[in-house]
């Protein structure tokens, strides 16, 4: 077929280029309006808000409060919070793992913590499930051990479905029999109904993070600010809180800082 004029545009026959008949007309709609383009399925906005909370008696914001992290889950409101942090302290590599040196150099911090045996830290996550809003997103720190063996049963009561999950380069080496750890990993989880259009606004957050672990500071696990503070901002709304039952080195309150939204959280030591 000749090249001719077609509604104001200049078109090559369809065949004539190998391109399905049905196409062809359907993007020339397209371009004269009378079938509408095709919407993103990303969105750089937030159409989800949280209720304003109300905050327990003896609590504060932006405070390093000392409480077992059960119990301040407890006394919060159901469907309150857009975003929640956990890092389970358990011993996923030290006893599973069985290295023998368990106690010894840069394990002897990890082991004087207290240890989450598995149904509490099951507990933990029903509990935050409860407290977030409907589309809220938990952002569970995992090791390599049970991202390998499966950690869904902690969160198989809940209304959370695992939707995505990065991973952290320490750029420090770790133990291992075979290869040596250099990384953590971050499940994210989000309270149904799950979608990410007008919930999740930042989309240049890559799922393999690099940032060399923090020595010192008096905590053995603390997780990159600057990493958190980017996802808090991607699910949340300036002003939001943002809850963390088992801080550890409060690094999630440094990120909320950064982040300018309201942190709540606390650890037992």
């Amino acid at each position: 077929m000749a090249r001719g004029r077609c509604n104001g545009f200049i078109r090559c026959s369809p065949c004539a280029n190998g391109v399905n008949l049905d196409q062809w007309t359907k993007r020339l709609k397209c371009r004269i309006g009378k079938v509408p383009a095709k919407k993103s399925v990303f969105s750089n906005f937030r159409d989800l808000t949280a209720p304003e909370m109300t905050l327990p008696e003896g609590m504060a914001y932006n405070t390093r409060m000392k409480m077992d992290g059960l119990d301040f889950l407890s006394r919060l409101e159901a469907d309150s919070v857009p975003v929640a942090f956990l890092d389970p302290q358990y011993r996923g590599i030290l006893e599973k793992m069985r290295y023998g040196n368990e106690g010894v150099g840069r394990s002897r911090a990890r082991c004087d913590l207290r240890q989450m045996p598995e149904d509490e830290i099951q507990r933990f996550i029903l509990r935050i499930s409860k407290c977030l809003i409907p589309n809220g997103h938990l952002f569970l720190w995992v090791d390599k051990f049970h991202l390998c063996n499966g950690c869904s049963v902690w969160w198989k009561e809940t209304d959370l479905d695992a939707v995505d999950m990065l991973t952290w380069d320490k750029k420090r080496m770790g133990m291992g029999y075979r290869t040596r750890r250099s990384s953590e990993h971050l499940m994210v989880l989000q309270k149904q109904p799950r979608r990410a259009k007008g919930v999740w606004q930042i989309h240049d957050i890559l799922d393999v993070f690099t940032q060399k672990a923090e020595r010192g500071g008096g905590h053995p696990h603390r997780k990159p600010v600057r990493l958190q503070a980017k996802l808090i901002r991607a699910v949340s709304n300036p002003g939001d809180v943002v809850i963390d039952p088992a801080a550890g080195s409060f690094s999630v309150l440094d990120a909320c800082v950064m982040a300018r939204r309201k942190f709540l959280g606390c650890d037992l030591i």
